[in-house]
């Protein structure tokens, strides 16, 4: 059997992927806070670490008006929040 063929098939992996840790609106409206940061989420185990890229998703709904700071936000989410009045800071 030729070596190409024996030899185990591996992808191309970029070096500079970043890998978001998500959270979903439906999950910050059930926290309470007004206020929320990286560092609020990893309190309340919705994230693993809190140095690593958050992103916040749209999945759910949101009842009031919160201010939040992550490292990116999805366009649905950043709607959502913006349409209620809320502050949305995207860290560099």
């Amino acid at each position: 059997m030729p070596l190409q063929r024996r030899l185990p098939k591996r992808g191309f992996t970029p070096l500079d992927r970043v890998e978001y840790q998500v959270v979903n609106l439906y999950q910050l409206e059930a926290s309470g806070e007004s206020e929320i940061t990286p560092e609020l989420l990893k309190e309340r185990g919705l994230i693993g670490h809190a140095r690593r890229p958050v992103k916040v998703l749209g999945t759910g709904d949101l009842t009031r008006k919160i201010s939040i700071s992550a490292h990116a936000f999805s366009k649905s989410a950043r709607e959502k929040i913006e349409g209620l009045g809320g502050q949305v800071t995207e860290i560099g």
